[in-house]
């Protein structure tokens, strides 16, 4: 029968065929712990196990992300507030030992502290889709590669004629060009069975080809629909793009500030000062993957943006080596990025400039001289395949003038 009186939090070490529950109250008092199964019913029956004692403060949950991902998603329905717990460090274990009761009371004592816990991902949404996606995207990327690598070592060590047929070819053009060749003999020669088994691989890569613009144009279809907008941004792709969505989740207010958004993608700047050097560094922590996509807007914007070229030409005066300036740009980025998934802000109308340039019936080589620009930048600009909005304020303002 509940209490009314008594609060309690509850403690949860997950497997993949069980999970253990403890009940403490939110006086820190050892109350039950049972086990049990990881299926629905084994749900309902936790539900029913920890509602009984009381009224739930809340619920600390190990592996949020594997084995704990439908028990979080069923609490969170039922109205219970579920916290992801860090696995216990090894000082500790060492010392007060380890079991499954023993790890979910002290999962549920980290929620009582507020000690190593966070919000988990909400994982009922459209980046859950771009999430499943993306890990085949992985997956069919990372086979394609050793396809690769195995079509370019069989031919390696290929007789000379089957090698001098493909001679100088790029690695893409050589598997078009095996995947049209016509092997024939008796597979005892070996260089007969060398060219089937090219003639194979090349068939293996293109269908992972294939799969691959499959997926990519089902990520750029979700996107399009749930946070196009983010894509606005300079550098700011759908590869990057749903990267860095499934990095925040489907519940991005569990990111309470821009700077936890930059500890989260590794771009949160670490003292490294000593003595009379004060200076910070690159963080190694975060999502390794989403540190990635902001290195690679960082490389974009690097060799294409105007803003950003003077920005690293600019630091570079000032004494800072590329490390530094790298790190700062990565900042800043993040920065943009998080506003962006906020409070997303549309990029500006690129249309408009070629409807006002007509208007003025000012030609493009015009417009491109006077602005000390290629016509081909201009005419990217108002085409809208390219974003650079301190170029196109100038160009705007151009127009207005004239």
């Amino acid at each position: 029968m509940a209490n009314e009186h008594l609060k309690v939090i509850a403690g949860i070490d997950t497997h993949a065929d069980t999970h253990h529950v403890a009940i403490i109250t939110d006086a820190g008092r050892h109350i039950a712990d049972k086990e049990f199964l990881a299926v629905g019913s084994g749900y309902r029956k936790i539900i029913e196990f920890i509602t009984q004692f009381g009224p739930v403060i809340a619920a600390g949950v190990e592996g949020t992300g594997s084995y704990g991902a439908e028990l979080a998603r069923t609490l969170t329905q039922e109205g219970i507030q579920v916290l992801e717990v860090m696995r216990p460090n090894r000082q500790g274990r060492r010392l007060k030992g380890k079991s499954d009761p023993l790890d979910a009371y002290q999962a549920a004592e980290s929620v009582l502290a507020g000690r190593g816990t966070a919000t988990p991902k909400a994982r009922d949404g459209a980046v859950e889709s771009l999430r499943v996606l993306r890990a085949e995207r992985n997956s069919a990327m990372r086979a394609r590669v050793a396809v690769m690598t195995q079509a370019q070592s069989i031919l390696t060590a290929a007789p000379e004629p089957l090698r001098a047929r493909y001679r100088g070819l790029t690695a893409a053009a050589m598997m078009a060009a095996l995947g049209k060749s016509r092997p024939a003999g008796s597979l005892s020669e070996p260089a007969n069975a060398t060219a089937i088994v090219l003639k194979r691989l090349a068939s293996r890569y293109r269908h992972l080809h294939q799969e691959l613009a499959l997926i990519d144009a089902e990520l750029d279809a979700i996107i399009t629909i749930h946070a196009p907008m983010i894509r606005d941004l300079h550098g700011v792709g759908t590869d990057v793009a749903s990267q860095l969505l499934v990095t925040v989740g489907d519940n991005p207010e569990r990111i309470t500030s821009e700077a936890k958004f930059a500890a989260l993608v590794g771009v949160a700047p670490i003292p490294a000062s000593s003595g009379k050097t004060t200076r910070h560094r690159l963080s190694r922590g975060g999502d390794r993957q989403a540190n990635k996509a902001i290195h690679h807007v960082a490389l974009v914007r690097m060799m294409s943006d105007t803003r950003t070229k003077t920005y690293v030409a600019r630091r570079r005066q000032e004494g800072k080596n590329s490390k530094e300036i790298m790190r700062c740009l990565k900042r800043y980025i993040a920065r943009e990025i998080y506003d962006q998934l906020l409070h997303p802000q549309p990029a500006p109308d690129a249309g408009a400039l070629r409807a006002l340039r007509k208007t003025k019936k000012i030609t493009l080589q015009a417009a491109a001289d006077n602005l000390q620009v290629w016509p081909t930048r201009l005419s990217r600009l108002e085409r809208g395949l390219t974003r650079d909005d301190v170029f196109h304020q100038r160009y705007e303002n151009w127009l207005n003038e004239h």
